[in-house]
């Protein structure tokens, strides 16, 4: 797909691969955790409007989804399972109560532990997927050529290079 592409019918038709493409990579648990991911982990925080937040369960399912898709570092899951539930709750209700100025939210979560740019990005992505792009390796490479750079300024240049996609 090219990132260039202004042919909306072409964008929807890759996304309607989402799924099969998924399915394709044969990777234990990556169906289960995308389906926790895509369907269910939103509806937890359509479930707790009006103060929506993410638990410590939610947080390791997500990275472990975010983990199984790229590389595997095993100490960001040591790290969440580490963190308080409170803080997490905590630090998850200030970001989406941020929302939609993405980089507060993206400084409120980079509190916890474990928890960069391209994480705290699945967590806003999840809650406001309209706002807030995931910084995935694949979404990096497509809109700016590269997906080395894991800062919250380059997530910036991403989620503005996305938006102004979109429109």
């Amino acid at each position: 797909m090219d990132f260039q592409c202004s042919n909306a019918g072409v964008w929807r038709d890759a996304l309607s691969t989402y799924s099969a493409r998924i399915v394709s990579l044969n990777k234990p648990q990556l169906v289960s955790l995308d389906d926790f991911y895509c369907n269910q982990l939103p509806a937890f925080f359509r479930q707790r409007n009006p103060n929506p937040y993410i638990t410590k369960s939610e947080l390791s399912m997500l990275m472990q989804w975010k983990l199984t898709r790229g590389k595997w570092r095993p100490r960001l899951l040591d790290f969440v399972s580490s963190l308080e539930e409170d803080l997490v709750k905590s630090a998850s209700q200030k970001a989406f109560q941020s929302m939609p100025d993405i980089s507060k939210a993206i400084s409120e979560l980079t509190v916890l532990k474990g928890v960069g740019p391209a994480t705290a990005s699945a967590i806003l992505a999840a809650y406001a997927p309209d706002v807030a792009p995931f910084m995935s390796d694949e979404a990096m490479v497509a809109a700016l050529g590269n997906s080395k750079d894991y800062t919250l300024k380059q997530y910036l240049v991403f989620a503005d290079k996305l938006q102004n996609k979109a429109r």
